[in-house]
């Protein structure tokens, strides 16, 4: 996997390199990142070069605050949470629990972003930051094609160190000042700890089998796996 250089946008990576079964991911087919409102002429240009889907997994208000069409690959929105991400700062809601949300409530739409993602164009999945929604659709589509569970779990943790300094300390203060009881606020917003992402994976495995039966449970065909494995992976001689 490798961090790219976008102007204007942060949390940046082509996944593609890290083992998998049967080889590895291949380079530039599957692109993340945190949202693209604050894209550069040249980032956006850097962007239609490199990609020629985008899945925003944004919620509407989100999309309203914060526009971002960029002009060329198509752009197709899978809004992820049901309900908005703001009542997760106000429940005080943890990684775990807004993870386990996402397999039981919103399995569909996980299953129609991988699908994007199975079709073998080069594609680019973000959402606010690239650290949840992302990281979990990510890891996800990587995992039911036997991605090296390690180097899955690395790829997640790295969005912490990606996301800016500055924009962390703003936000931390604003969430403390905002939610002072709260407990979880700041790692929802700033954190990506390997351990939660270890417990989410293991956790699809027990209660589904594996992610690739956790996306047959919720709609995915397995002729549509066996098109995502052909889209992600590439043998290695």
């Amino acid at each position: 996997m490798s961090v790219l250089d976008v102007g204007g946008v942060n949390n940046v990576r082509d996944v593609g390199g890290m083992p998998a079964a049967g080889g590895r991911i291949r380079q530039g087919i599957l692109l993340r990142s945190g949202q693209l409102s604050g894209a550069t002429a040249k980032g956006a240009e850097e962007l239609r070069g490199r990609v020629a889907h985008i899945v925003d997994l944004r919620d509407g208000e989100e999309v309203a605050a914060e526009p971002s069409e960029i002009v060329g690959p198509d752009t197709t929105h899978l809004p992820l949470f049901l309900g908005s991400v703001r009542s997760f700062f106000e429940t005080d809601t943890s990684l775990e629990d807004l993870y386990l949300h996402l397999l039981e409530e919103s399995g569909g739409r996980l299953v129609e972003a991988i699908r994007i993602i199975a079709a073998g164009e080069p594609t680019l999945v973000h959402c606010t930051v690239g650290k949840d929604r992302t990281g979990v659709t990510v890891a996800l589509a990587l995992s039911a094609v036997g991605a090296d569970r390690e180097a899955v779990i690395e790829d997640y943790a790295l969005t912490e160190s990606q996301l800016p300094p500055e924009r962390n300390r703003r936000i931390a203060a604003y969430l403390t000042e905002l939610h002072p009881e709260a407990v979880n606020a700041v790692a929802l917003a700033t954190q990506s700890p390997a351990p939660v992402m270890r417990r989410l994976l293991e956790m699809v495995d027990e209660r589904w089998g594996s992610a690739a039966d956790y996306l047959r449970a919720q709609g995915m065909t397995d002729a549509e796996l066996a098109a995502l494995t052909a889209a992600l992976v590439e043998p290695v001689e």
